[in-house]
């Protein structure tokens, strides 16, 4: 054997002897590597392959993971070829990993991580701070793209952040809107209603007007009055004064806010589903929408306006107010409020003329379907944008008409015969609708807080849907781990609805020290 030139020929004695006293120590997962002497290397017997080697590491690791064996219980010798279990016709072609059973040991894994410190510590950073949002960033010119003038192409799946931001920042003011009804759900008999006060999510905006909705469904004097008061407020019109914040956005935006179903005649309504034809279109007779929401949005009230007529005054109002400047209008709602928001779009895109009118876009949260699809095609004609936030587990965005999926709804238009069984019964059913817009889809089910078997009211509460759009990054990604929204609101709308975990009397009672200020929060109803 060659030492090298750098120890002396007088002390190779001592080398090769202190050598051959060395021992090699036994592993528990290794036993083959047997206490053996140094000198015993320097035979010629030739060693066992580093397959066996492996296949030995293998086997004494599993039987580590599930009998926790001490070391004298272990193999001390490589398994034959014949007798093991690497060998046999059942196993062969796999890779050597994938003979241990390690599936039991996933669901202990997963439940530990979710009580990991690290995973703990980020639930109680979204518990116990106060109200954060995603960055505002600058939208200059890009704030058409993201008002929908292409449709939103590219920016949902990935969902973008300015995105993201600007869905949430509309849905809060339909919270607020909501927050502003309950307060004080009663109507004035005698007179008409004051200006009503609405806490404002964004102080860039100021309330300019009032809308109410009225039913056309009257029921019997001897009913209670909370079940026959037939109008009721619904909604705001509001716009940007921020100078700074015009600048941000690129334009002064006009915000239009409409919450959703609260009162007893508003359910009646509801249920009203036959389609029926618009009254300013009797020429275009194929152009329907569902008569309950027809009959909210043209009715007028004793003492206040049909809420189509106080709409399309306040826009053309503001419209001539800020004339020569960059315009928006963005309608946007919840439930009932999503379908009213549709009907308002397809009037303001024709109250005035074309050159005037600014971009029309809608930002819905789990809307009804609203007309027939001659009504959805004109929607389209009209350059009106429509962005629909669903969630999958919502039963509300299936109805009314057929109670199917939109996707299985295209597949089977796209089949030459089935398609046109589908036009001919669409032309002479009742309930033929169709959805409008671009779909933003998310799920329940994706979120960590929630249960995935969170019952109806939870799918479709507003603040679910808004936790739900702040966590997602794409179809194909989990709950993102930096979301921004406050859980206090979801616990105190949906704490039924929250996993467990979460619901626990510690996690309660740190909620309850860190004084959250849960009386600010804007709630939407279940």
């Amino acid at each position: 054997m060659n030492i090298g030139s750098t120890l002396p020929a007088q002390n190779i004695h001592l080398f090769r002897a202190r050598r051959a006293s060395f021992i090699r120590r036994m592993s528990r997962l290794n036993p083959s590597a047997r206490p053996v002497a140094a000198s015993s290397m320097l035979t010629t017997e030739k060693p066992e392959t580093s397959t066996e080697f492996t296949r030995l590491h293998l086997a004494n690791l599993e039987r580590l993971l599930q009998t926790s064996a001490p070391p004298s219980q272990l193999d001390t010798q490589p398994p034959q070829k014949d007798s093991s279990n690497y060998g046999s016709m059942e196993n062969k072609g796999k890779s050597p990993l994938e003979g241990l059973n390690l599936a039991r040991l996933w669901s202990e894994v997963k439940a530990a991580e979710e009580m990991s410190p690290r995973h703990l510590n980020r639930l109680q950073r979204l518990l116990s701070k106060t109200n954060e949002y995603s960055p505002r960033n600058n939208l200059g010119s890009k704030w058409r793209e993201y008002h929908g003038s292409n449709h939103w192409k590219g920016l949902l799946d990935p969902l973008d952040e300015n995105l993201r931001r600007e869905v949430i920042r509309y849905g809060e003011f339909v919270q607020a809107a909501y927050h502003s009804f309950h307060s004080n759900p009663a109507m004035p008999t005698e007179e008409p209603p004051q200006q009503r006060h609405v806490a404002l999510p964004d102080r860039s905006y100021k309330v300019t007007k009032s809308l109410y909705a009225t039913s056309s469904i009257r029921l019997p004097d001897m009913a209670p009055d909370w079940m026959t008061q037939r109008s009721s407020w619904i909604g705001y019109v509001a716009v940007c004064d921020n100078n700074r914040e015009i600048q941000r956005m690129g334009r002064r935006d006009i915000v239009i806010a409409l919450r959703g179903t609260a009162t007893c005649l508003e359910w009646a309504e509801n249920v009203r589903a036959q389609l029926v034809e618009i009254p300013e279109n009797n020429n275009n007779n194929n152009k329907t929408v569902e008569c309950g929401f027809l009959s909210l949005y043209k009715t007028p009230g004793t003492h206040v306006p049909s809420l189509s007529e106080s709409v399309v005054e306040e826009v053309r109002r503001l419209i001539d107010l800020y004339k020569g400047e960059a315009l928006s209008i963005t309608i946007t709602g919840h439930s009932l409020g999503a379908a009213l928001a549709v009907l308002v779009a397809d009037e303001i895109s024709t109250c005035t003329a074309s050159s005037q009118t600014p971009p029309v876009a809608v930002f819905s949260f789990g809307g009804p379907r609203v007309g027939n699809r001659a009504f959805a095609s004109r929607i389209d004609a009209q350059n009106v944008k429509v962005l629909r936030i669903v969630n999958s587990q919502d039963v509300i965005t299936r109805i009314p008409g057929v109670f199917v999926g939109e996707e299985l709804n295209q597949k089977l238009r796209n089949t030459s015969i089935v398609g046109q069984m589908l036009d001919m019964l669409e032309k002479n059913m009742p309930l033929a609708y169709s959805h409008v817009g671009t779909e933003l889809r998310v799920d329940t089910k994706m979120s960590p807080y929630l249960k995935p078997n969170a019952d109806m009211a939870c799918c479709h509460d507003l603040e679910a849907y808004l936790h739900l759009v702040d966590g997602f990054l794409a179809s194909n990604c989990p709950f993102r781990a930096n979301a921004k929204r406050n859980l206090g609101r979801l616990l105190k709308d949906q704490g039924s609805n929250v996993k467990k975990l979460y619901t626990s009397k510690a996690l309660t009672l740190n909620l309850e020290r860190d004084g959250l200020p849960m009386s600010s929060c804007l709630p939407s109803p279940s």
